[in-house]
């Protein structure tokens, strides 16, 4: 699952039941998301992977993730609000990219 938040970015999978790993490639991404979760787990780096930083956290823990995203939630445009971050205004570009490439797949449909 790929998470957009105004904290960071962040690719999140399962590697074995009940053991998650949060990843990210901007280690500020990961302590943003530690730090609003209040989760203490040690940031790893592996300079060889595709994600370089992550947490490897339980399921008890991915749901204070998932809680403490949707409690910082609080504004109206994302876009806008990663606009007033300065560790994450440099990933504007990128969102732009990709809402105009999901905007893509946006059909018309019949209105009856």
């Amino acid at each position: 699952m790929w998470l957009a938040t105004k904290h960071g970015f962040y690719s999140i999978i399962q590697k074995e039941q009940g053991v998650y790993y949060v990843r990210a490639r901007v280690r500020q991404d990961l302590e943003n998301l530690l730090e609003a979760s209040g989760l203490t787990s040690e940031v790893l780096a592996w300079p060889t992977a595709d994600y370089r930083y992550r947490i490897i956290i339980g399921s008890e823990e991915l749901l204070r993730v998932v809680v403490a995203l949707t409690a910082t939630l609080d504004y109206s445009n994302f876009k806008g609000c990663v606009a007033q971050q300065p560790d994450q205004r440099d990933k504007l570009g990128a969102y732009h990219e990709i809402w105009a490439t999901m905007s893509g797949f946006q059909c018309e449909e019949a209105v009856t």
